[in-house]
């Protein structure tokens, strides 16, 4: 009994011991000697940690305590909005964005300001802020040091900032390494700096929304740009003529020159650019009609030209070149003459403006069998005879069809019913009785100004961004423009 109970008190013995290595080993793992290892911080330049405390506190403010909350900024204790890279072992910031983005984003100070060692992070890639300066305070984009970010900064982004006010500064064009300028919807006056022609690795230049004036530079067409593909100078004050030098820019898909004061006739070299999808020149002064060179530009996506003096008649012939063309916005441009069964040809139209000319002849029955149409505007003109549509595009477009406001345009009761009959048009056979357009006269909401383009980059981004982004169509439109430039 004896010689039992010892091998009862050994193996109690034993399962002790290994209940008591368990427990050891649960410590090993689990934040004892994890502890130690967490204290460390990675291996950083003091001069470069302290830089980025000082860049952040400008913007953020004062009260910020970057060395007591984030000790270890590229390490255990990362910043929101902050990223780094390992560079010969040691760990540099690399990318800051600041602003109201997600709810642990950092925000800025209501007197938030740009720090002079802002320009001593040596490896900085990324500088983006968003809805940093209010009104409230008034700052300007600093005209000197840019030149110590040369050869690192590639992405620099300023967006809705209504107190980021004067001059962008010429020093810019000293960031060699940018690609991508982004200044979209800030205060920022004075003219484009020319000095921007010579960043030639720029893929993006948006500087929508601002309150620049001035002729663009024709530097911006440097034909070494031939990494450029987006070029948003939208909502401006710009003035003068569209420079030739656009034209060299080879490599270029959207160009948005939109809401300005530029005036003369669209310049042909544009017609070099093969590869643009979209081209904005809406709510200008230009002049010199339509260009016929656009036809050659196959790979148009969006043309958009409306509420300009340009005169002039739509060609007769050539439109099946444009067999991508989504959106083509003629509105207000001064047309005469008729408008070309060849339009017909379009096979990827989506939404054609013709409203607000002086165009004269019948309606082409023909363009009701575009395959993709889901919105045709010819109010506002002088256009003739009967509508050949057929009853069921009425009925398929609704309020997005609309034809009144044409003197001498009917169409054929017998052919469509009431429930589906063209607003603001009469019945053949009264016109040549006193009588009043169906509705009583009363013009329908629907209306083909176009806010945005179908593929812009907003540029907005973000365009955007955009790189250039979003479609909106004032009144039924929108509803059927998908989201896309920036």
């Amino acid at each position: 009994m004896g010689a039992a109970r010892g091998r009862r008190v050994l193996a109690l013995g034993l399962a002790l011991l290994v209940v008591l290595r368990a427990c050891s080993g649960q410590g090993e793992d689990g934040g004892g000697s994890d502890a130690p290892a967490a204290a460390a911080t990675a291996p950083m330049e003091e001069k470069e940690r302290a830089a980025l405390y000082a860049a952040i506190e400008g913007f953020v403010g004062k009260g910020w305590n970057g060395s007591g909350l984030y000790p270890d900024p590229c390490g255990w204790s990362p910043i929101q909005g902050v990223s780094c890279d390992l560079f010969n072992g040691l760990w540099y910031p690399t990318a800051i964005s600041i602003g109201p983005v997600l709810d642990n984003s950092l925000q800025c100070a209501p007197d938030a300001r740009f720090s002079p060692q802002l320009f001593d992070l040596r490896r900085l890639r990324t500088l983006s802020f968003y809805s940093c300066f209010p009104a409230s305070n008034p700052t300007a984009i600093p005209a000197a040091s840019w030149e110590k970010l040369s050869g690192s900064l590639e992405t620099l982004e300023f967006r809705t900032n209504p107190g980021l006010a004067g001059a962008i500064p010429a020093s810019l064009g000293r960031l060699a390494s940018l690609q991508s300028l982004v200044l979209v919807e800030n205060n920022l006056t004075g003219p484009v700096p020319a000095e921007l022609g010579a960043l030639l690795k720029l893929r993006r230049l948006v500087l929508s929304g601002n309150g620049l004036s001035g002729p663009i530079p024709a530097t911006l067409g440097n034909a070494r740009h031939d990494e450029l593909l987006i070029v948003d100078l939208s909502k401006n004050h710009l003035t003068g003529s569209l420079p030739s030098s656009l034209g060299g820019l080879r490599g270029l898909l959207k160009m948005d020159l939109s809401n300005n004061l530029l005036q003369g006739s669209i310049p042909p070299e544009l017609g070099r650019l093969r590869n643009l999808t979209l081209l904005d020149l809406r709510n200008n002064s230009l002049t010199g009609g339509l260009p016929q060179f656009v036809q050659g530009m196959a790979s148009l996506q969006d043309l958009l030209l409306s509420n300009n003096p340009l005169g002039g008649s739509l060609p007769p012939s050539g439109w099946e070149a444009l067999g991508d063309l989504a959106t083509l916005d003629l509105s207000n441009v001064g047309l005469t003459g008729a408008i070309p069964e060849s339009m017909a040809a379009l096979a990827g139209l989506r939404y054609l403006a013709l409203d607000h000319n002086r165009l004269t002849g019948t309606v082409p029955a023909r363009l009701a069998q575009l395959p993709n149409i889901g919105a045709l505007y010819l109010n506002g003109n002088n256009l003739t005879g009967a509508l050949e549509f057929a009853p069921g595009f009425y009925q398929r477009m609704g309020r997005r069809f609309a034809s009144w406001d044409n003197p001498g345009l009917c169409y054929n009761v017998a052919a469509v019913d009431a429930a589906h009959a063209p607003s603001g048009v009469v019945v053949c056979k009264d016109l040549q009785e006193p009588s009043v357009p169906q509705d009583g006269g009363r013009k329908p909401e629907a209306s083909s100004s176009l806010v945005a383009a179908s593929s812009a980059v907003g540029f907005s981004a973000a365009r955007g961004g955009g790189f250039w982004s979003v479609v909106a169509v004032q009144g039924t439109v929108a509803a059927f423009l998908g989201s896309v430039l920036l």
